[in-house]
């Protein structure tokens, strides 16, 4: 009966193969190219709401190696200002955050009377200029200037009264750049290209 069962051209073996090479296949994708998340809290408002469901694109910056900590295969664009960008917590690893890119290292970075700064002038991107940052409590602070350390980028969620962001907890390491937002998927009133 065993040797039926797991026979060449069974349909046991066949249905058990099919979901094993879904399974392989999924987790490529999802280590390569895209992965779906789920929005927890309200820090990135009024762009992503509690429980929207977005892609995230991996490729755009280069997938991470499985594996490495800092190992990247080529992208087909870098980082830019503005992008909302998903990324691992730097204060905790097991977590995934999600803000705007802000600034690069070596960038100094001033909160004046809510808008951003960088290195003396005033951010032009619409999706930053349109929001009013509060001064931080350790980044941030009104008159006081900071720099973006090497290999590192500055974040802020775009809800800015609400957010655990850089302002509190500081920079994040560019290997802890997972991918770009790309769309949110769900809810279906809400589907859209992420800017």
């Amino acid at each position: 009966m065993k040797n039926k069962f797991w026979k060449k051209g069974s349909p046991a073996r066949e249905w058990i193969e099919s979901i094993v090479i879904a399974f392989i296949l999924a987790m490529f994708i999802r280590a390569f190219f895209i992965q779906a998340f789920k929005i927890p809290s309200g820090s990135m408002k009024p762009t992503l709401l509690e429980r929207d469901r977005l892609m995230v694109n991996k490729l755009r910056y280069g997938p991470k190696v499985p594996f490495t900590k800092d190992k990247r295969l080529p992208g087909f664009a870098k980082p830019k200002r503005g992008d909302v960008i998903v990324f691992i917590y730097p204060s905790d690893p097991s977590r995934d955050f999600i803000k705007r890119l802000i600034a690069f290292e070596g960038e100094e970075v001033e909160i004046r009377e809510g808008h951003i700064y960088i290195d003396g002038l005033t951010a032009e991107e619409p999706s930053i200029k349109k929001v009013f940052y509060y001064n931080g409590t350790q980044y941030g602070r009104e008159g006081e200037p900071f720099r973006v350390p090497e290999g590192h980028v500055f974040v802020l969620g775009d809800n800015s009264a609400s957010s655990s962001d850089g302002r509190v907890w500081g920079f994040v390491p560019y290997e802890n750049i997972i991918g770009r937002a790309e769309f949110i998927y769900w809810p279906l009133t809400r589907m859209r290209f992420i800017q």
